[in-house]
This record gives C-alpha cells, sequence and structure tokens, in this order.
C-alpha cells in the first residue's frame, strides 16, 4: 500500500505563486527520486523537476529560474514551489515517487492523482 497525496494547486493569476505538495505513505523501504510531471490535452506528460534522495535536482528549462523543488526526506514529501506562474503553466501537475517497497524489490514509479493549476487572469 502506496499512497501519493497532493495538494496546493489551485487558481492564480499571471505572475502569482503556488506550492504544491506530495507526500508518499504507506509501505516504503526507500525512496529513490520524487518529482512532478504536467500534462495538458494538447501535448504529453513532460518532466517538471526531479530531486534525488541527495538533493540534486533536474529542472525543464522553461520552468529554470522560477520553480523550486525540494525534498524532506523524514517526511517522505516533496514541495514545489512555484512562483512568477505564466498562463502556459496551466497544466495537471502529477506527483511521481520512485520507490521500492522492501529491501528484496526493485523500485518502482508510483504516480498521484494529479492536481489542477490553473494561470489566467
Amino acid at each position: 500500500q502506496v499512497q501519493l497525496v497532493e495538494s496546493g494547486g489551485g487558481l492564480v493569476q499571471p505572475g502569482g505563486s503556488l506550492r504544491l505538495s506530495c507526500a508518499a505513505s504507506g509501505s516504503i523501504f526507500s525512496i529513490n527520486t520524487m518529482g512532478w510531471y504536467r500534462q495538458t490535452t494538447e501535448k504529453q506528460r513532460e518532466l517538471v523537476a526531479v530531486i534525488s534522495s541527495g538533493g540534486n535536482t533536474n529542472y525543464a528549462d522553461s520552468v529554470k529560474g522560477r520553480f523550486t523543488l525540494s525534498r524532506d526526506n523524514a517526511k517522505n514529501t516533496v514541495y514545489l514551489q512555484m512562483n512568477s506562474l505564466k498562463p502556459e503553466d496551466t497544466a495537471v501537475y502529477y506527483c511521481l515517487a520512485n520507490l521500492r517497497r522492501s529491501r528484496f524489490s526493485s523500485t518502482m514509479d508510483y504516480w498521484g492523482q494529479g492536481t489542477q493549476v490553473t494561470v489566467s487572469s
């Protein structure tokens, strides 16, 4: 039983900010990477940002300098601080956790159900 609980999505005006949270819970041995992807009806799901267990981050070029991904390993939680939001950031944002459920298992990807972010005036 692994659950990813997302929060923080909503409607914001251009230039505004939102903070997304994703908490992994359940039977977890260790978490490798966590991050966020986003998807619209016009585009395939794309990487927004990912972070390793050691804190190394990777961002999509379109969000560099505006978004910041952080991780609280003790809480199995990642946070995506989104500043200077643009209408093109509008999408459903999905949390990803790559984790092992036991020491005898390989890593697998687990996805949240998605949270809507809408940037509009």
